[in-house]
């Protein structure tokens, strides 16, 4: 039953209000809460016009009840529970409701104080402080985080299958003609701006590329997407690696446009007896060739970073190296070089170049581990960059 029919039923008793309730009427009708005063026996003696308001009821249903009455037995039972604990402390606050008149529930914050008059009669002054506004906004928010949590679940789904979709395209380890090939990618995020390529030109030559689009993210792995898409044209019409990468270096300008995004990217093109090789890199950290046993041989870039200034590939792009059995080809983004250790320090290419000598004493099957193991141990924390390897080893 709602309360307005339950509210002022019970036996109302005359009140007598203790003198000091006269002198102190005045100062409770300033305050901006509710206020009650209830006597030993619960019942309502005085309330300020603030309650009134707040309640809608009027003062003559008000004075002389049980303030118990307000509520349903339940909550009765809740508010004696905490008047005991008033009663023991000899205050009390806490969050709960007042019932209204229309039968709503206004929130609020009811903090209750027990005095005892000069003849020994005890009271109990109780203010009501209304909360609805922050139960409201606490609601709002509330049904925004289910929003945003919805949101997000939508996003990392998302995320996920960009994960699944760019995993496809990494490339696979492989043996084809003279060479072993083994290759690597691990994005700092769930997606990256990272690419590696392996792939046949022809019958006769084998694509090996390493790119690395600037930024991390959703936006860097679109780019490197479309990027991809593109190279694969290119790979497919036969064209020279400095041809191509004029031709990637016009697509990111022309359709892309932004100075955010620009790459770089380390290629070598290998025939089919793995005895000789033609690499290209444009603003790329150097390939290397290494003999286990000696000191790995640095493959500079001589074009500049791509899709930032028309003119970044340099006329002679490319250049050609000569391979012997045992020989390996190591492309890496720098993700393996721009890691620092706990004293600041850059690993850089003299210290990938170290890695890489030490891990081509190894079986081939195990150089890649061992050079990532070796860049863990140096760096200082977890990657913050994403990391493309392509190894291969003449047969």
């Amino acid at each position: 039953m709602p309360p307005e029919l339950e509210f002022g039923t019970g036996e109302s008793v005359e009140v007598e209000q203790p003198d000091w309730i006269a002198q102190v009427e005045g100062v409770l009708e300033t305050l901006n809460e509710g206020v009650i005063v209830v006597d030993d026996c619960q019942h309502i003696i005085f309330t300020n016009s603030v309650f009134l308001e707040m309640t809608g009821f009027s003062p003559d249903v008000l004075l002389g009840q049980p303030s118990t009455q307000l509520y349903s037995s339940e909550d009765a039972a809740f508010i004696e529970t905490q008047r005991e604990k008033g009663l023991r402390a000899g205050h009390n606050r806490f969050e709960f409701v007042i019932p209204q008149k229309d039968g709503n529930r206004l929130p609020v914050i009811i903090s209750a104080r027990t005095l005892e008059d000069p003849d020994g009669r005890q009271f109990a002054v109780i203010t009501f402080a209304d909360i609805s506004e922050q139960k409201r906004a606490e609601a709002q928010l509330r049904e925004a985080n289910v929003k945003l949590e919805e949101r997000q679940k939508e996003i990392e789904d998302e995320l996920a299958l960009a994960a699944r979709v760019q995993q496809t395209l990494a490339p696979k380890s492989l043996v084809w003609g003279g060479l072993r090939v083994d290759t690597y990618y691990h994005p700092v995020r769930s997606i990256g701006g990272d690419f590696g390529l392996v792939t046949p030109q022809n019958d006769d030559h084998l694509n090996l590329l390493v790119f690395d689009v600037s930024g991390h993210g959703i936006g860097a792995a679109l780019v490197a997407n479309r990027l991809y898409s593109e190279t694969m044209t290119q790979l497919r019409s036969r064209s020279s690696f400095g041809d191509m990468f004029r031709q990637l270096n016009r697509f990111v300008m022309q359709n892309i446009g932004s100075s955010v995004f620009f790459f770089t990217v380390a290629a070598a093109r290998v025939d089919r007896a793995a005895r000789r090789m033609v690499f290209a890199g444009a603003g790329h950290p150097p390939g290397m060739v290494v003999t286990p046993g000696e000191e790995p041989r640095l493959l500079e870039s001589r074009s500049m970073v791509l899709g930032a200034l028309p003119n970044a590939v340099d006329v002679e792009a490319t250049l050609d190296v000569d391979l012997d059995p045992g020989d390996r080809i190591v492309l890496y983004t720098d993700g393996i070089t721009d890691v620092f250790d706990s004293q600041g320090e850059m690993l850089g290419v003299p210290g990938v170049q170290k890695f890489v000598r030490e891990a081509a004493l190894l079986p081939f099957a195990e150089m890649k581990q061992g050079i990532l193991d070796r860049v863990a141990d140096w760096r200082e924390g977890p990657p913050s960059d994403d990391v493309s390897i392509v190894l291969a080893e003449v047969i």
